[in-house]
């Protein structure tokens, strides 16, 4: 198995392809524009495709054999596995990405955007490495396993605020399941909605915020591998809407939700959800 400092290059490269890819379409009126239907079944938008299309070319020029989950190419194989995939020869790893996450942020300009990658056993039953890059300013979160989670190299943890009234949370919970969260948000002190669902995990690792509350039952594999991966190892704590082990689905079209805190709410924000 490969090193997780390849790893972690592997992770570097890829972002900074997606960053000069999307770099003159942040901001322009066709940026948003549907070019195709993607793997998830949602829309593919000329942003995204300019991201993951720098990608994918990065990681075929890589050479080694992976498994590749992605929102808009699906689940695919690249590299030589020695044989055909499912017949007993397999990738070496796996590669679970969202090459823009906050898309609708990058192409009207609002600076929260963010590439995700997490790199996991082929058949997924461990994550070996995750990696989020804010790609408006550059600020890069990854952990390994058993080694923490850190922000441009330096470690952190999440805050230690333990009172729901001095919360601030980013919550997601309009549409169908819109019943769930406004008791949450009348009791805690500040409510967030930033738009890229892997950097706010990642800002309740490092303290930023204390919580991110989905109850849309809307998340994919996609969205949140990597940023999970980060919080855990951070010290957080992370479950389903119900409060059990959240088991993150192998698929692209399985939606999950979810709830991420610092580990010493968590237990209130289940209360109260479950109340709404």
């Amino acid at each position: 198995m490969t090193s997780n400092t390849d790893f972690l290059k592997m992770c570097k490269l890829v972002s900074q392809a997606a960053a000069d890819a999307i770099e003159d379409m942040v901001g322009s009126n066709d940026a948003y524009s549907t070019v195709s239907m993607g793997a998830d079944g949602t829309p593919t938008k000329k942003i995204d495709a300019a991201a993951e299309d720098a990608i994918l070319d990065v990681l075929k020029d890589d050479g080694r054999s992976m498994r590749i989950l992605s929102e808009e190419a699906g689940d695919i194989i690249i590299g030589d596995t020695g044989g055909k995939y499912g017949e007993g020869a397999e990738p070496e790893f796996s590669v679970i990405l969202d090459p823009l996450d906050g898309t609708y942020n990058a192409a009207f300009g609002i600076p929260f955007y963010s590439v995700s990658v997490a790199i996991a056993k082929p058949d997924l039953s461990g994550t070996l490495l995750g990696y989020v890059k804010n790609l408006s300013n550059g600020a890069a979160y990854h952990a390994e396993s058993g080694k923490g989670a850190f922000l441009d190299n330096k470690p952190i943890s999440p805050s230690d605020n333990s009172s729901i009234h001095d919360l601030c949370i980013s919550v997601y919970g309009y549409r169908p399941q819109v019943k769930r969260t406004p008791v949450l948000c009348k009791r805690v002190r500040r409510i967030r909605i930033l738009g890229s669902v892997a950097l706010e995990l990642c800002y309740v690792a490092s303290g930023r915020i204390d919580a991110f509350v989905d109850v849309r039952m809307a998340l994919r594999l996609t969205d949140v591998a990597a940023g999970n991966f980060i919080l855990e190892e951070a010290g957080g704590m992370v479950t389903n809407g119900s409060g059990a082990s959240l088991k993150l689905p192998d698929g692209l079209m399985n939606h999950v939700a979810m709830i991420a805190s610092n580990g010493h709410s968590h237990m209130d924000i289940l209360k109260l959800v479950a109340r709404g």
